[in-house]
């Protein structure tokens, strides 16, 4: 593939060729687009749904002759435009994925918002080892007569398998190109673009009716693809074990406890590294500005709104990463298959599971994932319990609360840590039963799916598919985060107040005592922080609702840190610290001490025993992630729904952490 570099005069060469990339699920089409467009392409919804389109460029050869031996026609473009379509069985299908093929097909459905017409040629993936039933879709799609080039994919893969496919016989009975081709590791992708330059009409037209197109499709695979077909015994001993009722639960518990331990293990590292840089990056803003607002806009709420959300990436994209070889191994769709059995009583399919097990790491791509769901009243029930899963950002909360019912008893906190992350499924299955027994009721769509054959996954594709996700993430939620960062940092540092007698005295005894000065200012400028803070726009609004939030333990102080940790749950350990200890590090040291002992007003501990449980409980099921919202009222097309998740999840976390305090006190 050449470079953008490569390209001819631009005043010369002929625009690009919109091609279609069509296909079934699982036969690689997702690995050829990346293999042909690599990272230069661009990524938009359909328009109406919220299903992605991917539009890449590919350069093409101008002078090479095709598979069959012509030169490509002197109006040959030099590049060619794809748009991904969605993986589909058929094109008659009525789901939501069929539909936007039969519209971009006829001119319909342009993704990107553009007002073109239809492609111009097709370009179909099929499976080299399962033909018959790809066939069938390349016999729908031939009857749009547009020119077209035919993938035979896994090619490798076939040979492997004592599969002999002959992709000039298929060319001579479709009368138009087909190209044998491994996306994996790049065999024939040089002779597939050079059919791609010019693509011909097919010049036989499959019958209009299913039992024609069947047929069709069964005596076209048994005269192109013969030899010994050997059944892949590993293959059926692996299935016997991961779709087994019980083994394959086990199975599946296991690869998500190693998957887990990744995630909090290896991340733990780049997020140290990131943590420190951001650090460092504020520290060196105060440094070289002159004190004053904006300096501290800057290292504390510029900075820190990004370093808030930026820290988190890489626990994200490991989640990612490792989904995308799950997937391209063959192990997901059986792991989906398992937890359909689990998730159906619920009301939820096994596909919902991925979306549930990526909200761990983050809701907001746990929701974007819904969009593989095919039924919408069980998409809607998976965005709307998505935020129970336990996210990263709640970590830092259950460290706090853990760490002070369970000092110096590691075990018995890491117990608590788990049932937080079990609380939060139950909390999640069990309400989705309740919408899809009430607001979401109606009959649901059984969970049809192909188990794709066991592969060596592509780390290209892992790799790729991370970094796509990972930048939609920065995008679309850094944006906002730091947007509420911002807003946060203004109303936690104003309006500014004169300092309290106690820290002008301790200044004074600095000024008179320079041996003890340091102890004396430091402890004064404590004093000052916590005095601010108490009295700023975000002070005076824990003391207005503090008696809202009486009832699950919450004085002023905590209060504070309630409300603010609405705009992002992370935040509520920081905001703490700074009203109860003025430290601005959370992790300083003793800080965690300082909170464990805090008293309120009237001298009883800031946290109790039953203030603690009760927090625990009101964290694991409240809706406190602003950017959450918004991706669910996009992804469901209403406000109307993260309005109700909103309110269903705060109802919840009160009303049970209320229960939990009276109980414990």
């Amino acid at each position: 593939m050449q470079t953008s570099a490569d390209a001819t005069d631009p005043q010369t060469e002929a625009p690009p060729r919109r091609v279609a990339l069509l296909g079934n699920p699982n036969t690689g089409k997702t690995t050829l687009f990346n293999r042909l467009s690599g990272l230069r392409h661009k990524t938009s919804n359909f328009p109406g749904t919220t299903l992605e389109a991917r539009v890449g460029h590919l350069r093409m050869p101008s002078t090479a002759p095709t598979t069959s031996g012509r030169s490509p026609a002197p109006e040959s473009p030099s590049s060619v435009e794809l748009i991904d379509l969605p993986g589909i069985y058929s094109l008659e299908l009525d789901q939501t994925e069929a539909r936007i093929c039969r519209d971009v097909l006829g001119g319909r459905g342009a993704p990107l918002g553009e007002a073109v017409g239809e492609p111009e040629a097709l370009l179909i993936v099929v499976d080299a080892t399962n033909l018959a039933r790809n066939l069938v879709l390349v016999g729908e799609a031939l009857r749009r007569r547009l020119p077209t080039v035919v993938a035979l994919n896994m090619i490798d893969l076939a040979r492997r398998r004592g599969i002999r496919v002959d992709p000039e016989v298929l060319s001579a009975r479709l009368g138009c190109e087909a190209v044998a081709i491994s996306a994996r590791t790049g065999e024939g992708l040089d002779s597939l673009r050079r059919a791609l330059a010019c693509p011909r009409l097919a010049n036989h037209t499959p019958p209009g009716d299913v039992e024609g197109v069947l047929a069709w499709a069964d005596d076209l695979a048994s005269a192109i693809a013969a030899g010994n077909r050997e059944d892949d015994r590993l293959t059926d001993r692996a299935d016997r074990v991961l779709t087994h009722p019980l083994l394959g639960t086990v199975a599946f518990a296991l690869i998500m406890a190693g998957l887990f331990w990744l995630l909090f293990s290896v991340a733990q590292y780049p997020m140290g590294w990131i943590d420190a840089a951001f650090a460092a990056l504020a520290e060196g803003i105060a440094a070289v500005m002159a004190e004053g607002v904006l300096r501290e806009l800057l290292s504390q709420g510029v900075v820190g709104g990004i370093g808030a959300t930026v820290v988190f990436l890489p626990q994200i994209a490991l989640l990612f990463f490792c989904i995308a070889l799950l997937e391209d191994t063959g192990y997901l769709a059986r792991a989906a298959f398992v937890m359909d059995r689990v998730l159906r009583p619920f009301g939820l399919p096994g596909h919902s599971f991925v979306p549930l097990l990526s909200s761990h790491a983050c809701a907001l791509p746990g929701i974007m994932a819904t969009r593989a769901i095919p039924d919408r009243r069980q998409r809607l029930a998976t965005i709307l319990v998505a935020p129970f899963m336990t996210c990263s950002a709640r970590l830092p909360v259950y460290v706090l609360l853990t760490t002070v019912l369970f000092r110096d008893r590691p075990a018995l906190a890491a117990l608590a840590f788990v049932g937080c992350y079990v609380l939060g499924i139950l909390a999640g299955v069990l309400s989705a039963l309740v919408a899809r027994r009430t607001i979401l009721r109606g009959r649901a769509r059984h969970m049809a799916m192909e188990l794709p054959t066991y592969k060596v996954p592509s780390l290209r594709t892992a790799a790729l598919t991370t970094y796509d996700r990972a930048l939609v993430f920065l995008k679309k939620a850094g944006t906002n985060i730091l947007a509420i960062c911002i807003v946060l940092w203004w109303l936690s540092a104003y309006p500014t107040v004169p300092p309290p007698p106690r820290a002008t005295e301790l200044r004074a005894q600095a000024a008179s005592s320079p041996a003890d000065a340091a102890p004396l200012l430091a402890e004064a400028d404590r004093l000052e922080r916590a005095h601010a803070a108490a009295r700023s726009f975000a002070g005076r609004l824990g003391h207005v609702v503090q008696p809202v939030l009486a009832p699950i333990g919450c004085d002023w102080q905590l209060s504070v840190a309630v409300v603010t940790s609405f705009a992002a749950r992370e935040v509520f350990v920081s905001t703490l610290s700074v009203v109860v200890t003025g430290e601005t590090d959370a992790e300083a040291e003793g800080v965690l001490d300082r909170l464990a002992a805090a008293r309120r007003g009237d001298g009883t501990p800031l946290f109790s025993g039953a203030v603690c449980w009760a927090l625990l409980v009101y964290y694991v099921l409240a809706m406190q992630c602003l950017p959450t919202l918004a991706v669910t009222a996009r992804e469901s097309g209403s406000w109307k729904w993260a309005a109700l998740q909103l309110a269903w999840m705060s109802g919840l976390a009160y009303t049970l952490a209320a229960i939990v305090f009276a109980i414990a006190s």
